[in-house]
């Protein structure tokens, strides 16, 4: 039983051999609003689901064929935000401390209690619609960065330094005027309303604006 649901919506996926406990955790889901959709193996899901949909994966880590712990790896490997909760009949220590280490939000033994099942699901939820919004974020700084000049990126890398204009016209070869000038439109640009905001941001980039080569670019006249 597939929950009708629109691509914008969080979706929590099933996946366990059980059918018992798959259509248990379907009615859990449903009663309190969630989509669920259910798959019977991991390949399965792998075949049927779009992990780039927001949601979680509620997954036993004993299953035919693949794992859950070997389709969390395969997930990660693929860089795929989606949140895995592991289930297990099984109060095997190792293989939850395994999950958890690779990122797992949590690891419930069966028989399943249904408050630890929704809480669960409502964090692994929270946490990947957070991801996707710092996910955004980050690629629209990525694109108001690509917007500088190569001498407004030295500029920014050498206030990520601390360094006043002063310091930077003497680093740069340049007039204390014309750093003043490319400050502002580097700051204007990117959107920074001063250094606190150039430092965030430049802690959400995977590189770092403070790394840029400041010997790279010619002179300014």
């Amino acid at each position: 039983m597939d929950a009708q649901t629109t691509a914008a919506e969080p979706i929590v996926h099933v996946v366990d051999d059980d059918a018992g406990i798959r259509d248990a955790l379907e009615e859990l889901f449903l009663s309190v609003g969630l989509p669920v959709r259910s798959y019977t193996t991991a390949l399965e899901f792998l075949d049927q689901a779009d992990p780039l949909s927001p949601g979680c994966l509620l997954c036993d880590v004993r299953l035919p064929q693949l794992g859950g712990l070997e389709l969390q790896a395969r997930l990660a490997a693929h860089g795929l935000m989606l949140p895995v909760i592991f289930m297990s009949g099984h109060a095997d220590i190792p293989m939850a401390v395994r999950g958890l280490k690779a990122g797992a939000i949590d690891f419930l033994l069966k028989p399943l209690r249904d408050q630890d099942v929704l809480d669960a699901a409502n964090t692994a939820i929270e946490i990947n619609l957070q991801s996707r919004m710092q996910a955004i974020g980050t690629g629209e700084i990525r694109l108001r960065y690509a917007s500088l000049t190569p001498r407004e990126k030295q500029v920014a890398s050498l206030i990520l330094t601390g360094r006043k204009n002063k310091e930077i016209a003497q680093a740069l070869g340049l007039s204390e005027i014309t750093v003043k000038i490319h400050r502002s439109n580097a700051m204007h640009k990117i959107a920074a309303k001063n250094v606190q905001d150039l430092v965030r941001m430049d802690r959400m980039l995977s590189f770092s604006i403070s790394s840029i080569d400041h010997q790279s670019t010619p002179q300014d006249m």
